[in-house]
């Protein structure tokens, strides 16, 4: 494998990831498509040879470029500069668009628009992605106590008119609902749902085997037993689920609703559109 390839190689297996941060950032499928194809340029032009933490360093770069990029929307009032450099995305189409804006949360998207560029990627990166604020703030250039008062500032404005999911409680049962899948520990998983489960499957999941419909607690609960060990919790647009990834790229993501503490639903979305829609993306341990 030669260097340039090997390169490409450690770029793609971040990919799925900078795209998913970037479009929270940005609101926009073109816009995110613009601002990793500048990651990768600046990527290419650095020796990361020495980088331990490449996702960290990779992440760092994007958030830097998306930070340009709102800044720019501020001062000038108006629908950014896109990139147009090698790789970009062909012209926005409305209907991806579309999808892409129901995935992430419409409403909260709306309400992201109204913050500052600082605190629009404190809130993202920390309660979204789970970034910690000692590396937030050096992106901001403000310590991380001040990172921390800027998330925080966000999040009140956000949860005072939007509705807000508790990406917190959701990982919680999410977790629960997982182990208790891998470990096959059916009574835990009647706990942790709902009496009333309903789990959907997309065409291409059906495909691959998965029943089309399965409704009622232990019906879904003898579905999943013993049969997560290769899913990983991760951001599914804006909620809290798993993703079953194979060769590094996404195949399977498992939408979850979570009612009153307990799985209400589950989404499973195989289709390459629905994927690219929801962008997932496995959240650190």
């Amino acid at each position: 494998m030669s260097e340039d390839e090997f390169a490409v190689q450690r770029f793609e297996a971040h990919r799925a990831h900078l795209r998913a941060v970037a479009h929270r950032m940005l609101g926009t499928a073109s816009e995110a498509d613009d601002a990793v194809q500048e990651t990768w340029i600046r990527f290419a032009r650095t020796d990361t040879g020495d980088v331990a933490n490449l996702r960290g360093w990779l992440t760092t770069v994007v958030s830097r470029v998306c930070l340009n990029l709102l800044e720019t929307r501020k001062t000038r009032r108006e629908t950014p500069i896109e990139f147009h450099g090698a790789g970009a995305s062909e012209d926005a189409d409305p209907e991806r668009e579309a999808m892409l804006s129901d995935s992430v949360g419409l409403a909260l998207l709306v309400v992201l628009d109204s913050l500052g560029p600082a605190e629009r990627l404190a809130f993202v990166l920390h309660d979204l992605f789970g970034v910690p604020y000692e590396r937030i703030g050096p992106i901001v250039e403000r310590t991380p106590e001040a990172a921390r008062q800027l998330a925080s500032r966000a999040r009140r404005r956000v949860r005072g008119t939007a509705p807000v999911p508790d990406l917190g409680r959701q990982r919680e049962v999410v977790d629960a609902f997982l182990d208790a899948s891998r470990n096959g520990d059916f009574e835990r998983l009647l706990t942790v749902l709902d009496p009333e489960i309903v789990v959907r499957a997309d065409d291409a999941a059906v495909k691959a085997g998965a029943e089309r419909e399965v409704s009622g607690v232990r019906a879904v609960a003898e579905t999943f037993l013993g049969r997560a060990r290769g899913a990983e919790v991760a951001l599914v647009g804006d909620r809290i689920g798993a993703l079953w990834s194979r060769g590094g790229k996404p195949r399977i993501a498992f939408r979850f609703t979570i009612v009153d503490g307990r799985v209400a639903a589950i989404d499973i979305v195989a289709e390459p559109d629905g994927l690219q829609a929801l962008s997932p993306v496995v959240l650190e341990p």
